[in-house]
């Protein structure tokens, strides 16, 4: 039986399938030409299948090197839901690790975001979040000490975003993200187990309660390799034209 192009890209899609699953993460995978060759298919229709599993996440091609096999991207949704949540709604394990805490002073930048007067005690903490064992993120968040007066290193294993409507009565509604590449520094590089030329996400949040305060600001820098970001798109209503 004759398969025709659609026929034959689900079969090479099925086979590379099989092959990633034989293989351990970042393993090479046989040249094109060579995979072509073993299984009677065009080096063309092989290629689109690689294409749409590098798009899936799950190869990997490397300048000049060749395509690996790569750990298929979790969608990072931008919802206000804490980390904790969103892994175990994954199945992932999530766990956290504060690096530091501290009270002190809001500067300028800091009492602009969180809408206080400067120089307002604030709390900073950082906290490398893993999933699964692996080091995913690094958070840097910073709150109104009023608003968390007994907050200690403690109470930052779990979800942050429990902890706060469970002893402290803040309930979330709304809030914003601004999202842009960026490469680590050193020290994040160190803790995410990646070289400082790794793609990550940085991402600045700013998180408002039913009251409309300003009760979080933060800045959080996501493995480039582990995450991609989704958005849910809506139209935009457009204003009725009056009529003439």
């Amino acid at each position: 039986m004759l398969l025709d192009g659609s026929d034959r890209a689900a079969e090479a899609r099925a086979r590379l399938l099989h092959l990633i699953d034989s293989l351990p993460v970042g393993e090479r995978i046989p040249a094109e030409r060579e995979l072509a060759q073993r299984w009677s298919v065009a080096r063309m229709t092989l290629r689109k299948a690689i294409d749409g599993l590098v798009l899936d996440g799950l190869l990997e091609r490397r300048e000049r090197q060749g395509t690996y096999t790569s750990k298929p991207r979790v969608p990072r949704h931008l919802t206000i839901a804490s980390f904790t949540e969103e892994m175990t709604r994954r199945g992932v394990k999530a766990s956290s690790r504060t690096l530091d805490i501290r009270r002190m002073r809001a500067t300028t930048q800091v009492a602009r975001q969180l809408r206080v007067p400067e120089g307002d005690p604030v709390i900073r903490f950082i906290r490398l979040r893993s999933g699964d064992e692996e080091p995913l993120a690094v958070e840097t968040n910073i709150v109104p000490a009023r608003l968390f007066p007994d907050l200690g290193a403690e109470d930052l294993e779990g979800s942050w975003y429990a902890l706060m409507e469970e002893r402290y009565g803040i309930d979330i509604i709304s809030g914003t993200a601004q999202v842009e590449p960026a490469l680590p520094d050193a020290r994040t590089a160190e803790l995410l187990c990646i070289s400082v030329t790794q793609p990550c996400f940085r991402i600045r949040t700013l998180v408002r309660d039913r009251h409309g305060r300003v009760v979080e600001y933060g800045e959080s820098v996501y493995r480039g390799d582990y995450y991609t970001i989704t958005v849910e798109l809506k139209p935009t209503k457009r204003t009725p034209e009056p009529q003439r």
